[in-house]
Parts: C-alpha cells; sequence; structure tokens
C-alpha cells in the first residue's frame, strides 16, 4: 500500500493527545460531499471554547476530511473545537460551486456548534493552499455565508500557502478552475479586500514554486491599503528546501526535521488563531 505525504504524518502523529473526534460524517447540505467532522478536547472547560474551521488543500480537485483528522485533533488539543469539512471538487463541479460549499459549512456551524460544545461568536477559518483560497474569499465575501441564513460572525483567518493573486492564470491549475469564469477579476481574493475584513495569518514558504510567496505579500499590501492597519495582519515565510512551503500539509519528504517542522504547524495555526481571535475581541471591547 503506498502512502501520501499527508497519510505519513497522520499516522505517525499520536492518536489521543487530549482530543477527540467527537462527531462524523455530519451532514451541513444534500450532497454526498457536504459532510464534516469535530474534533473536541477530551476535558472541555467552560467557557465554550473557540472555534476553527479548517479547509485541506489539493488544487480544488483532490482531498478529504479524513486525511486531515491530524489537523483537527492537534488543533483540539490545544484547546479548539475543530471542524474539519468536505466539499465539492473539480471538474465535478465548477467554479464558485466550491466556495458555496465552504460557506454553507460555516453557515452550519454557526447554527449548530453550540451543541457541540464550542463557541461560533469566536470562530477563525483556516486553510492550506486552495483551501486558504476558499477561507479567504468565504471570509472577504460574507454574503457568502449570509446567503445561507447565518451572518458572517468570522473572527479570523489563517492561510498557509494560499493563492491569492494569481491572474493573469499562471498554471494548468488556475486554467482549469478558472479558466472559464467571465470575469477572471472576480475570483482574486485581493479584489476583495475591505476595511471590515478581520485580522488575518498569512504563512508561506519562501521557496515555494507552487504557490508563490507574492500571493500572501499581495493580500497582506491589499488589507493594509484599505484601511487595515488597525487589525493586525501577520506574515510570516519559512526557508524550506525545494518547492516544500509553508502549508500544514505538504511535501513531507525523505529528511527528518521536515516531519518535525511540519507537526508544529498545527501550533502555528492554534497561535495565528489566539492572535486572531484575541485581536478580535479587543476590537470588540472584550
Amino acid at each position: 500500500m503506498k502512502l501520501s505525504p499527508v497519510d505519513i504524518v497522520g499516522f505517525l502523529l499520536p492518536k489521543d493527545g487530549g482530543s477527540e473526534r467527537i462527531a462524523q460524517d455530519l451532514a451541513y447540505g444534500p450532497d454526498a460531499r457536504h459532510r464534516l467532522d469535530i474534533y473536541a478536547p477530551r476535558k472541555m472547560l467552560a467557557p465554550a471554547p473557540p472555534v476553527v474551521v479548517f479547509f485541506y488543500g489539493g488544487s480544488w480537485s483532490t482531498g478529504g476530511k479524513e486525511a486531515y483528522a491530524f489537523v483537527g485533533r492537534a488543533l483540539a488539543a490545544l484547546g479548539y473545537v475543530v471542524v474539519v469539512p468536505d466539499y465539492r471538487l473539480v471538474p465535478d463541479v465548477e467554479y464558485p460551486a466550491f466556495l458555496d460549499d465552504c460557506a454553507r459549512a460555516v453557515a452550519w456551524v454557526g447554527q449548530n456548534i453550540n451543541r457541540y460544545g464550542g463557541d461560533w461568536t469566536r470562530m477563525a477559518l483556516a486553510g492550506h493552499s486552495a483551501g486558504a483560497y476558499n477561507a479567504v474569499m468565504t471570509t472577504l465575501e460574507p454574503g457568502l455565508v449570509e446567503a445561507h441564513g447565518q451572518k458572517a460572525a468570522i473572527c479570523g483567518v489563517i492561510g498557509l500557502s494560499g493563492p491569492y493573486d494569481f491572474f493573469p492564470f499562471d498554471g494548468p491549475i488556475s486554467m482549469r478552475v478558472f479558466g472559464a469564469v467571465p470575469d477572471p477579476q472576480s475570483t482574486q481574493p485581493v479584489n476583495h479586500v475591505a476595511a471590515g475584513a478581520p485580522p488575518m495569518f498569512l504563512g508561506q514558504g519562501e521557496r515555494d514554486t507552487l504557490v508563490y510567496p507574492r500571493n500572501s505579500l499581495r493580500l497582506a499590501e491589499e488589507l493594509q491599503r484599505s484601511g487595515h492597519a488597525r487589525r493586525p495582519v501577520s506574515t510570516r515565510a519559512w526557508p524550506m528546501p525545494d518547492r516544500c512551503s509553508a502549508s500544514v500539509c505538504r511535501c513531507a519528504g525523505a529528511r527528518p526535521y521536515w516531519l518535525t517542522w511540519r507537526v508544529s504547524c498545527a501550533r502555528s495555526l492554534a497561535l495565528a488563531a489566539e492572535l486572531a481571535l484575541t485581536v478580535a475581541r479587543r476590537d470588540q471591547g472584550g
């Protein structure tokens, strides 16, 4: 049996790190891909913990929530209620269907996560690669969530190696996913930035040749230009070898220290989520 890099990391991480999967395959919509899993600390403390919704990457065409259980376990062990949804993939659907799925999942979380111990008013979205795109776009376009009957109350965003400014389309993946959109500029997160965007943490590998570092830098520039200066945009670049990016789930190669770095990314996600949620509480006077 051949294991993917993500499978290897999930296999090597401890199965019980103070967290557990408390719900599996919950339906948040009518399609077979509209399913999500929920992870939580084994010992839930009052008040209700904040929520992180994690969207995995895979060029919008591959991936499944089971492979990212290690993200849910790791973040839940650090005190978060974590939701990992599936969403429909290309070529079964076209843009913006996968974005609508992500928004539908966020709306479901807002309406239901209190039943699973989470505080929906302290919700951060996170993702890596294509999942970071989904998290950022879902946040910058609140109407996507509101179309599903829920106020978009997203307090922070964590994007790792996300494509945010890639037009003209610079490769076969972006052409396949976005090439037929009548207004291609509308697909770019940098064109949806508004002053009311929540705090963001943007992580990026300095030598990433799949999603170039300029994507995170350009989004940070646009956020600051929009008047976002009062709300921090934290950017961090990791000097990794070859093509390895700062995503949670990519490029687990032969070098042992890569695995150590990848596992520590879950903690970086948690720190970024705490930064975003702390700033949000401060802005709200809490």
